[in-house]
């Protein structure tokens, strides 16, 4: 169900296409160990999460769906669990993420991409969040939405149900960059070299940092802000950075 390439910059492929990619319980648990298998691999500085085939997730598995409601609420709790531990390890990932959206990436899909750090779309592929249109309700994917876009805007993608374009997509802050049709992938795994040429530890403490500030009051958040300012200027990574700037070279992270 999961495939990875590994290098500098990893690219693991969400490998079911006939089925356009879904969210099945298997898959969740290929995502979840591949995560972890890429976190201890210090060869291995950022990641690109894409879909074989022609879509990058079609959200809910339809065999799946089809027993939902004929679960029990024990079963069903695990299963959400098991999603919610998902976007949370994606979103909290300490190597930078770019999802390369090659296709249509509706519903849990959609949040799947919206947890990794960057997104490129193709111009011709389509995201939204249709769990309204069979009862459903984006929960766990509103977590990651009203932090990317605000609550006006989350409140149309969620109530419509409707699938945005592209270009739409990156004017209301989804995505980052689009890509001409079947280039999706290319261009997201420059833009991880780019973030990869970085110091690992600028990046790690960044990320954590935007992940906790939103929660926060302002004293709170410029007091964190403070002791990672203070704690960062210890390390190694700057202490490289400093000299290769006075030396007039790249740094060697």
């Amino acid at each position: 169900m999961v495939q990875v390439e590994k290098g500098r910059v990893a690219t693991l492929f969400l490998n079911d296409p006939e089925r356009r990619n879904p969210l099945s319980p298997k898959m969740v648990e290929g995502l979840l160990a591949a995560l972890e298998e890429l976190e201890a691999d210090e060869g291995v500085r950022a990641l690109v999460l894409t879909g074989r085939g022609q879509a990058f997730s079609a959200g809910a598995d339809l065999a799946f769906l089809e027993r939902v409601t004929e679960m029990g609420a024990e079963e069903n709790y695990r299963h959400s669990l098991s999603l919610m531990a998902l976007f949370r390890r994606l979103y909290t990932f300490p190597k930078p993420t770019v999802a390369a959206v090659n296709g249509p990436a509706v519903a849990g899909g959609a949040g799947l991409a919206l947890a990794c750090d960057l997104v490129v779309m193709e111009e011709e592929a389509r995201i939204g969040f249709t769990e309204v249109r069979i009862g459903f309700v984006a929960a766990l994917v509103s977590v990651l939405l009203t932090r990317a876009v605000g609550e006006k805007v989350a409140k149309d993608l969620l109530l419509t149900g409707r699938l945005v374009g592209a270009e739409e997509a990156k004017a209301l802050g989804l995505v980052n960059r689009t890509a001409p049709k079947g280039e999706a992938l290319k261009a997201a795994q420059a833009l991880a070299e780019e973030v990869a040429e970085n110091a690992p530890t600028s990046l790690r403490l960044t990320k954590e940092l935007l992940a906790a500030l939103p929660g926060m009051g302002l004293e709170e958040g410029f007091r964190l802000a403070a002791l990672a300012n203070a704690w960062v200027r210890e390390t190694g990574d700057l202490k490289e950075g400093i000299r290769a700037f006075f030396e007039r070279r790249k740094p060697r992270f």
